[in-house]
């Protein structure tokens, strides 16, 4: 039987509407899991009847990230942030994680997995590294910009069987400080961290890009999403 993944979502406070694009689903079900959405709202209060059902959990992309969260104060550069998104996102990775169920963070995603066990946030990039890549591209989504390179002795290393990659990018934030037991496993020219991952669970790894976009035309973008699968199948 098909293991069920819960993929969150972004909500959209203007419209009082959840959301999430189509190439979570499809990446998904391709690698041979069937999505189930997660909103998460201010009325979200507990999140344990989630994991009755799912057997995954991925953290999509989206918006900033409170920086309350990590104990910093705003800089002019922070963007939208949406609060009740940040806590039941922290409410499902602790949850996930002490039920040692299979976590995999994309971009946002990887930010609020560190965030929730108790690393920082790097803000605003151009703010903090010097002479930084351009980390959000002009460039269809599916196509890689930039090369990082990769631990050989990761996870992720042996997910992606190579040394570097080229990735898609569309963020100005990043890890600053990677939260107690994860390792960073991907970097990028500039420094930034692109990839953590935590070797005491079954498989935690967060990436700061967007291997769903890539999937129909990469095979270690493909290769991600089947790891992911087959760690919760076990």
């Amino acid at each position: 039987m098909k293991p069920l993944i819960g993929v969150t979502c972004s909500y959209d406070l203007k419209d009082s509407r959840f959301f999430i694009p189509e190439a979570y689903i499809n990446a998904i079900i391709r690698a041979g899991g069937i999505p189930l959405v997660l909103p998460g709202s201010g009325k979200t209060r507990g999140v344990r009847p989630y994991f009755n059902a799912v057997r995954g959990l991925i953290l999509s992309g989206g918006g900033d990230i409170d920086p309350s969260f990590f104990n910093k104060e705003p800089v002019p550069a922070l963007g939208e942030i949406t609060p009740e998104r940040d806590r039941f996102e922290i409410m499902m990775i602790k949850t996930a994680l002490k039920k040692n169920i299979p976590v995999l963070g994309i971009c946002r995603g990887c930010q609020v997995l560190n965030v929730a066990c108790g690393g920082s946030l790097i803000q605003h990039i151009p703010s903090v590294i010097r002479k930084p890549l351009k980390h959000s591209q002009s460039a269809p989504r599916w196509y890689p910009t930039h090369r990082i390179t990769i631990d050989k002795s990761s996870l992720f290393h042996r997910i992606a069987g190579e040394n570097t990659i080229m990735v898609n990018s569309f963020h100005h934030q990043s890890i600053c400080e990677p939260a107690p037991g994860f390792r960073v496993s991907a970097r990028s020219s500039d420094g930034v961290i692109e990839a953590v991952e935590h070797p005491g669970y079954r498989f935690v790894l967060g990436i700061q890009w967007h291997p769903e976009c890539m999937v129909e035309k990469d095979s270690v973008s493909r290769r991600i999403f089947s790891a992911f699968i087959e760690a919760v199948k076990k």
